[in-house]
């Protein structure tokens, strides 16, 4: 459950799966385009100034201010310069976008834009000559083009989004053949905006509240997205589509008479959520509409002659646009939609938006693998695939980029690094081109992760990662360090042995911390994905349990009875749940999670979610029941963990509404908790300011639970004291 905005955020493109990716946002490891800049006024406060970095051994909570990772990625066609974006969290707001260039061989960056800007989404001309990006400077926000070397950089157009919830829509920005103009996705106002804008608000669509990254306004704002040109040396805008619909993810043909985009074009879009493949016709804005099967399309490219088409698409009847059980697969079609298969010989896993080979040989494509996402590549005939980019780590869903000379530039993030930029040539090794948080990391004590295969008490074979603190020594005391698990959104979302900055300042404070890939999560094939459909609250929380014991079993210096649990969206919602289950957790921290399934479906901006994992819609008493079953709030009398509720105070996706059931409905029960709402939040915590304050405050709260309780001689000579 979760992001997007009037912001664009770089998020996975694929099977539409906010609530695994508000765990990135959370982490800081995705970053969002920039606002128009506004000058500040007069008698503004003072320019933030985040605290310096720690000096011990040991990563802060204050150290988050200080890291920084690469995000969108783009190689030049010959192979020569890499465009990329960084982001920044150096003030309390959420993470900002610079756009950097860099020269290979030599790996020199520069910058792109004037002084003081920010950009990211960039796309290289054809020719490699020049770059063009969505970017802010001067007050002047949209489409910019810069030239080869980041230089020069010129406005050419305002560029708009929406609120709405568009999910897994990919490139905004694409070159003409010619390089002599540029394709956009901009909004428009749409019929309700007047009267949903009034007074009073009257709403008329099924969707009426904004997507989950949005977190600052109540309502959507009805804008539609639509595809416009533009002539890059006069700056002159036309605009090509129009209508009610939502048009995006765009892609100039070769042969330069049309614009291939995507579109929900079901009679009633905003109750069923599908995307299809459509082109614009360049010269006279005809339409024409290439698919007409069951199953959103996604990242839908042009071969490099023209003649064909590939995309990722899932085909089950009842899908959601918040997140999906069925991995996305490799499909290719004619140019005019005839013909349309699945390319065969790939995996029982998630496929991630294709590229073709400059000959049109190969698709280029990610793959959720056992708690990665790699690279890979395969014949588009279909055969057998070959891996490009591997390894202990992640490829950024959003972050590689292919050049016709077949090397690839990717951002890359291993367990000791956020990402990174790294190009490859397919020869020798990967030649890694930015080492952006070495002042900060160099020092510190980075917490090894280990992989734990779990067998669960029914037989299934679960995944988990433990990071220990580096600070355990060979030979630690029994029962010394407590742990904490960290439960990943989705529920079809993974973890793995990447960095993640929470559980590495919970090492530095002395913590363990436990992963679980629960059944339900991607990237173990799709009959363990689809062991979650009609079971939430289920299975998968006895997956937990079983880890966990796993993990006790295994590593005797870990602390029974010094156990937590946290997670954020799907993950707030494990957290939600266990303690309902057990009462071996000490403390448990949720973070916009689900605790009354039968109101979620209702109020959150969506309404397919849970559905499509139920498999139909719940218009019956016995229907309802089934989820109020599995929801946390019904069980809350069991509940005897102390619970630190956090939520976003505008979150659309979860509404903090369940944070508020669950939080009276504990009151009511006696037991201790808090809620935590933070202003300006969606669904998770994307702000620096705020991921400070929640990290600091989780481990106080951790700290005050896990401290053993005071024995009756303590308690005597306490009295008067």
């Amino acid at each position: 459950m979760y992001p997007f905005h009037r912001v664009f955020c770089s998020l996975p493109i694929g099977a539409a799966n906010t609530l695994a990716a508000a765990a990135l946002v959370t982490a800081g490891l995705v970053a969002c385009s920039p606002k128009t800049d506004t000058a500040p006024a007069a008698d503004a406060t003072p320019a933030f100034v985040p605290p310096p970095a720690s000096t011990g051994p040991a990563l802060q909570p204050t150290d988050l201010y200080h890291l920084e990772s690469v995000t969108s990625v783009a190689i030049s066609p010959d192979g020569k310069r890499v465009a990329y974006s960084v982001g920044h969290h150096d003030s309390p707001q959420r993470t900002t976008p610079s756009l950097m260039v860099v020269e290979l061989p030599s790996g020199q960056p520069a910058p792109v834009g004037p002084a003081k800007s920010s950009g990211s989404a960039p796309h290289w001309s054809p020719d490699g000559k020049s770059l063009a990006y969505e970017g802010s400077a001067d007050g002047q926000s949209g489409l910019w083009v810069a030239q080869s070397d980041g230089s020069g950089a010129t406005f050419i157009a305002p560029m708009d989004g929406t609120n709405f919830p568009v999910p897994g829509s990919g490139n905004r920005i694409s070159w003409s053949p010619d390089g002599k103009q540029i394709a956009f996705v901009s909004s428009t106002p749409g019929p309700e905006t007047a009267a949903a804008e009034g007074d009073p608000h009257v709403f008329t669509r099924y969707l009426y509240k904004p997507d989950a990254a949005e977190g600052v306004h109540p309502f959507q704002d009805n804008k539609r997205l639509h595809v416009f040109i533009a002539d890059v040396a006069s700056k002159q805008v036309h605009q090509l589509t129009s209508g009610d619909r939502y048009e995006h993810s765009i892609a100039w043909a070769p042969s330069g008479d049309k614009i291939l985009f995507e579109s929900n074009m079901e009679e009633h879009p905003d109750e069923n959520f599908n995307y299809d493949i459509l082109t614009a016709g360049v010269s006279d804005g005809a339409i024409h509409q290439l698919t007409h099967q069951v199953g959103p399309k996604y990242g839908a490219v042009w071969s490099p002659d023209g003649s064909k088409i590939a995309y990722a698409h899932t085909t089950r009847p009842i899908t959601s646009m918040e997140t999906t059980a069925e991995d996305d697969h490799l499909y290719i079609m004619n140019a005019d939609g005839s013909n349309a298969h699945l390319v065969t010989g790939q995996a029982d896993l998630r496929y991630g938006v294709p590229q073709w080979s400059a000959d049109g040989s190969q698709l280029y494509f990610t793959l959720q693998d056992h708690g990665q996402v790699r690279l890979e590549r395969e014949p588009a005939a279909g055969g057998a695939p070959e891996v490009v980019v591997g390894g202990d780590g992640s490829l950024g869903y959003s972050g590689w980029s292919l050049a016709k000379t077949g090397a690839v530039a990717y951002a890359y993030s291993t367990p000791t690094s956020p990402p990174q930029l790294y190009v490859t040539t397919g020869t020798g090794a990967p030649q890694q081109l930015t080492h952006l948080d070495q002042d900060i990391l160099g020092g510190k004590q980075i917490a090894p992760v280990e992989r734990l295969e779990v067998k669960t008490k029914d037989g299934l074979t679960v995944e988990a990662f433990l990071t220990r603190p580096a600070n355990v020594g060979s030979s630690p005391a029994a029962h010394s360090v407590p742990l904490v698990v960290n439960a990943h959104g989705g529920p079809h979302g993974e973890q793995g042995p990447e960095f993640n900055s929470t559980n590495q300042i919970y090492a530095g404070h002395g913590f363990a911390t436990l992963m679980v890939n629960y059944r339900g999560s991607t990237g173990y094939g799709q009959a363990f994905e689809d062991k979650i459909l009609n079971d939430q609250d289920g299975g998968e929380m006895r997956d937990v349990l079983d880890a966990v014991d796993a993990a006790l079993a295994k590593y005797s210096w870990l602390d029974p009875n010094r156990l937590g649990v946290e997670g954020t969206s799907y993950g707030g919602q494990v957290a939600d749940f266990l303690p309902t289950m057990t009462t071996r957790f000490k403390a448990s921290i949720p973070t916009a999670g689900v605790s009354n399934l039968v109101t979620e479906t209702y109020v959150s901006y969506y309404h397919d979610y849970l559905p499509s994992e139920y498999k139909g819609n719940f218009n019956s008493p016995e229907r309802k029941d089934i989820l109020w079953n599995h929801s946390a709030v019904r069980f809350a009398n069991k509940v005897t963990t102390p619970m630190l509720i956090i939520h976003g105070a505008n979150d659309n996706d979860v509404p903090w509404v369940q944070a508020e059931e669950y939080y009276i409905a504990l009151k009511q029960a006696g037991d201790q908790t808090e809620l935590v709402l933070y202003p300006n939040e969606g669904h998770g915590i994307r702000g620096t300011g705020h991921q400070v304050d929640k990290l600091t405050r989780s481990m106080q709260w951790y700290d005050k639970y896990f401290a053993p309780a005071p024995t009756d001689e303590h308690k005597k000579t306490s009295v008067g004291n």
